[in-house]
Formats: C-alpha cells, structure tokens, sequence
C-alpha cells in the first residue's frame, strides 16, 4: 500500500498543480475575483501532497521494497541504510521526484508568507510556479513513475552504481536540486512581472533571497561534486569539463549574474530588463542541465536515463518553459522601463561588465558541452575539453576578476577612478609581487600564473571595502560580499597551484620499495585483501613521510562489487596545509610488484576551502537580507499603525 499512497498523492499533486494554474490565470482576468482565492490554498496542499509523495519513496527504499521497479534496480538488501535512503534519489525517477517535491514545497512557502507583492503579481508568479510544476507531473506520472510495481517481486535488488554508493550521494544531488528549483522561483517570479507589468525594485527585493539561496546551494553542490569526484574516481582531477559538470556550472553561472543584476534592481532601480532576463536564462541553463543528465545522450557515471522516450519528453518541456518566457519576454520587453540611469565608471557599471563576461563564459561552457553532441548527429566524434575550455574561458575571466578588484571601491551611480587612485596601485603593486614570486618558485602555464597574481590580487582587493568602517557595524550583506570574494580568491589560488605545480609518480613496486613525489617518501609495506558489505578489495598498506617526518598509515583499495558488478578505485589522501598527497594502489604488475600512482598537489585544498567560504558568504548575505526585509516590514506595520491612531 505504500506505493500505492505515492502515487495517489501524486496524482493529487498534480490535480492541484493543474488548478492552482486554472486558478491564477483565471484571476488575472476581469471576473476572476471569484477563483482568485484558491491559487494560495492550492499551493500549500499540492507542497503536502508532493511532500508526501517523497516520504513514501524513501520509506521503499528504507525497508527494500523489491516489489516497486525502481528500488529493485537501484537497490540491495545489503547495502547499508544510508545508501539505501540515498538511493531514492540516486536514480532517475527518484531524482525527478526530488526535484518536483522541493519545487512544490517552495511554491507552498511563497504562498504562506509572501505579501509584498501586488496580488495580482504573486497570482500570476504562484500560476507560472503551477504551469513549470504540471510539466513535471506529466513527466513523472506517464514516462517515470517512480511507484510502478513489478509483476513478480524480485528476489534480490541488481543494487545502485557503486560509484555513487558514497556518502557524497546523500549530500551533493539534493544541494544542487535545492539550487536548480530556487532559479525555478526565481524565473517564476520574473514571469508574474512580466505578465502584470511589475518589474520594480520590491519584486527584485522579494525575488532575491530566492536566488541568493538557490546561488548558495548551488555553491555548495558544485563544490562537493567536485570533492566527490575528485577522491572517489581516483584520477587525480578536480574538474575534467565533463558534459555532467559543465551542466551545473551553467546555471551557477547564469545564478551569479541574475544575483549581481537583481541586488542593483533593488538598491538602485536600474537594469530591469536584464534582471528579467537573466531569470530566464538561469532556469533555462537548469534545464538544459536537466536534459542532458537524464536524456540518455550521453555516458556519464552522473547520467541517469538512457531511454531516448524520456528524452524528448524533456525536450518538450525545455521548448515549453524556454521558448514561451522567451517569447513572452519580446512581447513584454518594450513595457519594462529602463530604469534609473549610471555612469559606465560606477559600481552598476562594474557589475554589467562582470555580468557581460559571466554571459560570455556561459556561451563559451554552452556551445563546447553541446558541440560534441552535435557534430555526433552528423556522424562525427569530436572532443571538447580544456584546451578548449581553459584558454576561452580565461579570456573573459581574467578581465572579470580585474573589474571585481576595483568594483565594490566604486560608489554607486557615478564615480572616478582618481578617487581610488591608492587602492589601485596597492593592489597592482601585490599582484605583480605574486607574479614574480610565483615565477621564482619554477616553471608553470601562463593561465597558472595569471590565476596566481589574480588569485592574491582578489584577496587583498576584497577586505578593502571594509577600510574606514567600524567592522561591528558593517552590515551581514557586506561581509557576505567581502568573505565570498574572498572565497573565490582562495579557491582561484587553489585551482592555480595545482595546475602549476603538481607532480605525479607511476611506479610498480614490491613490498618494502619505497617511491617519492614532492616532498613525501611513500612505502608499500603490505598489500591485503579486504571485505566490506557488498564488496571485495585489494587494499594496499602505504606508510607516507612528509619531509622526513613521522610516517602515517594510508591504505588505498581497489574494489570489486557484486551488486551491480563493478570494479572502482578508493584513493587514500594525506592532508597537509600546502597540499595532498593522493595515492592510488592498481592491480598485480608481476614478479611481486604492485603498480602504485602517486601525486603531491599543492593547495589543492583550497578549492574547496574556498568553494565553502564563497557559499558562507552568500548564507551570511540571505541573513543579512532577510533581517532588512523583516526590518522594513515592521516599520510599515509601524507607520501603518501610528496613522490608523492618528485617524481615529
């Protein structure tokens, strides 16, 4: 009965969802008043039923139902607990399911709290949440029902990818579906103020802690993803601009230009039409990303469909959602006023130049994740990776990271650069410094040296807004801006290092041999056999010394499963605070050896370190302006108050 609980609630969900977008569109009209109070109603139920819906997945998951399709293939009675509730959402259907749920629960909340909007504005967002929701639901109910019951229970479940039997599975996919259905409220949003006519500083105000929570997850899921796959695929990369990952990229980046243009909208009352815009763009990237993933054309341990059917479902939505806010943009676009007016050298100036190079690195990540599938159509494999990526990438980059130097100095609506003469030539002053230091340190790429000076330029450049202020005053926004620019700088220093000064050391050794790369002297004392849960392994015992130190045990595995068959490498990383040793043990060389691979990567951990603080940044800037908001509303209650005694 569980599944059959599902998928009732469901179908309620998706009942409601279809007259939640009667409902709002209906009200929009003349005489709509009458259906106008079911649209919020509507929200908040379908949020439960969808809720609901979930909760039953993960309860088949949880006792191992393998009399529903789903958790007979992507489940074992085996598998520990964790990777079972993971495994709910480690597949298509749950995915999918994840994702509606989420989208659901967040249309629920705008209902229940939001009311700064004109009603008619927030009729027409909760009726475009509706509209986005009821493709969904389609999607679910006839091509990837999650619920659907076997004619005959199976005996044992064929168990999830064991690639992704990792504790990253329970942390990295819901982060990245918590980001991709903020940017689905955002575009929500941007679609109700075009329809009503209302694109004004209060709908940048309600719309933007919506985006900055979705630009933060976001944040999060991309950096975890790439940890992920860095320590689980035991290559030694971080980023390989893998189809998959460039589908999570895009939309980050098309979430930072939207935050950037929606924060200048409510402060300043100027770049309307690119915020709009951009809302559309940022929920057009999650569904290309959408498509790609779960389409079926492409081979990726982070695709999950491989029936063409589902595909072109997907393409119909895509073409649905991305071509009618697209068209409705050109119809409305003349109605969106210009807004206020600034000067080129100003901090709106600043921030449309980074928003330019944002939407040109967007292209450039764009067409090379979708050339190769194009070319592919007329029968030709082509490759596109970092020789492409890397250098087109750092020709709008590097300008970008220049200007982000120098824009929060900026004062709003005009400004000089004479006036931040000093700052300038500080900062130019340390980014030459790093250059040459960098340079001493021995031979690297040109991008690697850039990144480098760039790197520790940014660094500096972002506490400089903090220079005259007394910091217990400094409002949550700004330290959120000041620590995520600073975050990205560490990150950057992260990436750069590595890529320049990495070293790797293939060797195939016997037991007691020793091997050195950088400055740690590794031996293979012992190689096992070791047995977990559902696998079997090869593990080698390796004692490290770093810089003639003390040594410490690691013990990298080579693993085979059985639920489903498949062999995967588990790296062993020692961490130091510049850089990590990250060792791979392989198969039998022969004659007693082992083959062993080797790397010392140099603040490699700074990526993520950095990746962390930029996501804290954007949490301390929510916080920040959450408590503005409430601020500001309690001050009308105030005034709204005060005026109702005084008429009395």
């Amino acid at each position: 009965m569980i599944a059959e609980l599902g998928l009732a609630a469901l179908w309620l969900a998706a009942a409601l969802a279809a007259l939640q977008l009667y409902a709002g569109t209906r009200a929009l009209r003349p005489g709509g008043e009458a259906v106008a109070a079911l649209v919020r109603p509507a929200a908040v139920v379908q949020g439960l039923a969808c809720a609901i819906a979930f909760v039953m997945l993960l309860w088949l998951f949880a006792i191992t139902d393998l009399s529903v399709k789903l958790v007979a293939a992507n489940s074992h009675s085996a598998k520990p607990m964790i990777f079972k509730l993971a495994g709910a959402w480690g597949n298509h259907e749950g995915s999918m399911l994840l994702w509606v749920a989420v989208m659901a629960l967040s249309g629920a909340l705008i209902a229940l709290i939001e009311r700064r909007l004109p009603e008619k504005t927030m009729l027409a967002t909760l009726a475009a949440q509706a509209f986005v929701g009821l493709g969904f639901y389609a999607f679910l109910i006839v091509s990837s029902n999650p619920f659907e019951r076997l004619p005959q229970p199976a005996a044992e479940g064929l168990g999830l990818n064991p690639l992704l039997q990792d504790i990253g599975l329970a942390f990295h996919p819901p982060t990245l579906y918590f980001g991709y259905v903020g940017l689905s409220v955002a575009f929500s949003f941007a679609v109700g103020a075009l329809l009503t006519r209302q694109v004004t500083p209060e709908f940048a105000r309600v719309m933007r802690p919506w985006v900055l929570g979705a630009w933060v997850f976001l944040t999060l899921g991309i950096t975890a993803g790439s940890y992920w796959a860095y320590y689980e695929l035991g290559w030694g990369g971080w980023w390989f601009w893998d189809p998959v990952e460039n589908a999570s990229l895009m939309p980050w980046l098309a979430a930072t230009a939207l935050l950037h243009s929606a924060s200048v909208l409510a402060a300043r009352d100027a770049l309307r039409a690119w915020t709009i815009m951009l809302g559309v763009v940022a929920f057009s990237m999650s569904m290309v990303g959408t498509f790609l993933v779960r389409s079926g054309i492409l081979t990726s341990v982070h695709a999950f469909a491989v029936d063409p059917e589902r595909g072109s479902f997907i393409l119909v939505l895509l073409t649905l959602y991305i071509g009618g806010a697209l068209a409705l943009f050109a119809l409305r676009a003349g109605t969106v006023t210009e807004g206020q007016r600034f000067s080129i050298t100003s901090r709106e100036g600043a921030l449309v130049f980074n928003n330019v190079m944002l939407s040109a690195v967007l292209a450039i990540v764009l067409f090379g994740t979708l050339y190769p599938l194009l070319t592919e159509a007329f029968d030709v494999r082509v490759s596109v990776g970092p020789p492409y990526f890397n250098p087109m990438g750092a020709i709008f980059v590097v300008p970008m990271l220049l200007v982000m130097t120098v824009g929060p100095l900026l004062r709003w609506r005009g400004d000089s650069i004479g006036r931040i003469q000093r700052p300038l030539i500080l900062i130019a002053v340390i980014m030459l410094a790093a250059l040459v230091a960098a340079l001493a340190l021995g031979e690297a790429g040109v991008l690697p040296l850039l990144g480098l000076a760039l790197a520790v330029g940014l660094a500096v450049a972002s506490f400089l807004p903090l220079r005259g202020r007394r910091l217990t005053r400094v409002p949550l926004a700004v330290w959120g801006m000041v620590i995520a620019h600073f975050g990205l700088a560490v990150a950057l220093f992260g990436m750069a290092s590595e890529s320049a000064f990495s070293e790797e050391r293939l060797a195939a050794i016997a037991v007691g041999d020793t091997a050195q790369v950088g400055p740690w002297e590794v031996t293979l004392s012992e190689v096992l056999p070791a047995a977990g849960p559902n696998w079997t392994a090869i593990e080698g015992h390796l004692l490290a010394s770093y810089a003639d130190g003390d040594p410490i045990a690691l013990d990298p595995q080579s693993r085979s499963f059985w639920a489903p068959p498949q062999e995967t490498t588990e790296s062993a990383l020692a961490t130091r605070w510049n850089g990590q040793l990250y060792a791979v043990v392989g198969s039998d060389a022969g004659a007693g050896r082992w083959q062993l691979r080797l790397w010392w990567k140099p603040f490699v951990t700074f990526i993520w370190y950095g990746g962390m603080l930029v996501a804290l940044g954007g949490a301390l800037a929510l916080i920040g302006r959450v408590i503005d908001d409430l601020r500001r509303r309690a001050v009308r209650v105030r005034i709204a108050e005060r005026r109702a005694e005084e008429a009395v």
